[in-house]
This record gives C-alpha cells, structure tokens and sequence, in this order.
C-alpha cells in the first residue's frame, strides 16, 4: 500500500474489499501486542488479550503465517499468547530475529551499560515515579506514575542525552524507549521475516509511535492499520479503537478461508 492520503477507515465503504484483494494464505501478518492485541492498561504486567482476540488469531496462525512484533521482551510477550505464533519479536525488533543471535547479545551489553551510566544520571532520591526496565536488548523508562510528568520527562530526556553510546530514542506513552545503535526497528524485523518466509506481502497492524516504523515504510506490498486514528500516522488505514481488532481478525480468516 502507499500513502498519499489520510488513514482511511478500515470498515469504511470500501476498505474491506480492498483488504480482501490484498490478504492471501502467502502473505505475513504481523501485529502489536500492547494496544492492539490487548487494550493499554495502567499496569502493563496486567494486560490480557480478550478470548475472542486469541480464538482468532489462533485460527489466523492455522492458516498463514503470524508474527507479534512489540516493545516487550519476547519471554514477556510469550506469557500473555495463549498460544505461540510462527514469530514473536521483542524489543521493537531487536529481539528473536532468525540469525541475530550473536548481534542481539551485543546489545545485550549495551543496554547494561546504559543501565550502570543511569543510575548515576538519575539518582535515586530523583527517580519516585520513574522505573527503569531492562528488557536485554533495549531500555524502556517509564514514567506514567510519576508525580510531576513533564518535570520526570525532562529529567529523563536530560539524562539520556548524556549516555554513551547514544541510543536511539523513541518515545512513546509515557515511556522513552532507548535502542542501541544498528538494532533492527520494527519495519527492518517486518522486512526480515518477511524475506526469511519469503512472501512478497505483509499486514500490519499497530497503535504506538513504534509502529511507525512500519507504516512509513510507505511499501505497496505492505497493508497497514493503525489502531486509533492519528493525522500525522503514515499508516493507510485505522480502526477506532483495541475493541475492533477481533472484528477485523474475523474478516481476515472469512477471506482466507475463502481463497
């Protein structure tokens, strides 16, 4: 798909004939897990994919093959899928991609350095509501629960100008996700599995400033929803809301069921 337009609902007028022509059992789908597969909650650790979510995409992995690609950790992500899809990718991509074993392991050491280096740029007295994850590959810093959110935000972006080496910063909700240099983004991992499968399409649907990476690829052979309408989102079409994605799962095995 190619965007040269605003994000188009999906279960618009025509949008779902479109999704038609482009699904086939050859093609990739992959998807968030955070905000898509299940709705955000305050507690991460408390997330759930609703039944009629993982009924779904059980009977979707039955008959093409299924990614999840997500800023979790990948044994993090595998404890919330009732059953395992062909790939679970973590940290944005950085994680569990087929032959990046011996690259992933150097961002492993990367992160703890970053780790170390944080601990003193944020000492502890300043860190109430702040809470530093380490997921291996990458860091994610939280801040939801702070008192003062643009104080704990500017405290955060501060300090994380100071790391060496620099990460790549992405922000999301309330979290400033950092990446070492040369880690795959989601994009890059959708690419990969894309070519480790070779298949010449993918499906993607995501709702954070991740996914991005994905939906500004801007590649006809590469259909992408976002969760959430978003004018500035590079995705060529949206849902309204978590809510819709057993719907949308549905419409997928109907046309695959079909071809």
């Amino acid at each position: 798909m190619t965007h040269s337009r605003a994000a188009a609902f999906l279960f618009g007028r025509s949008a779902p004939a479109r999704l038609a022509d482009f699904v086939d059992p050859a093609t990739l789908f992959a998807f968030d897990l955070d905000g898509t597969l299940a709705p955000i909650v305050s507690d991460p650790a408390l997330i759930r994919i609703p039944d009629a979510v993982q009924r779904a995409l059980a009977e979707l992995a039955g008959r093409a093959p299924v990614a999840i690609i997500t800023g979790r950790s990948r044994s993090d992500a595998l404890a919330h899928l009732a059953g395992a899809p062909r790939y679970v990718i973590g940290n944005h991509g950085a994680e569990g991609l087929p032959g990046w074993t011996e690259r992933e392991n150097g961002f492993v050491r990367t992160a703890q350095g970053w780790q170390q280096q944080l601990d003193i740029l944020l000492p502890q007295e300043e860190q109430t509501g702040i809470v530093i994850e380490n997921k291996g590959p990458t860091l994610s810093i939280h801040y939801r629960h702070a008192v003062n959110i643009p104080a704990a935000q500017g405290l955060i972006q501060h300090a994380v100008r100071r790391l060496l080496p620099p990460p790549r910063r992405v922000s999301g909700k309330f979290v400033e996700n950092l990446l070492p240099a040369g880690a795959p983004d989601k994009g890059v991992a959708l690419e990969l599995l894309m070519r480790e499968e070779k298949l010449t399409k993918g499906f993607f649907v995501g709702d954070d400033e991740t996914d991005e990476d994905i939906f500004r690829l801007c590649r006809k052979n590469i259909f992408t929803v976002r969760v959430g309408q978003k004018k500035t989102s590079g995705a060529d079409y949206y849902l309204r809301g978590q809510y819709e994605m057993a719907r949308l799962l549905r419409l997928i095995n109907r046309v695959l069921k079909r071809s």
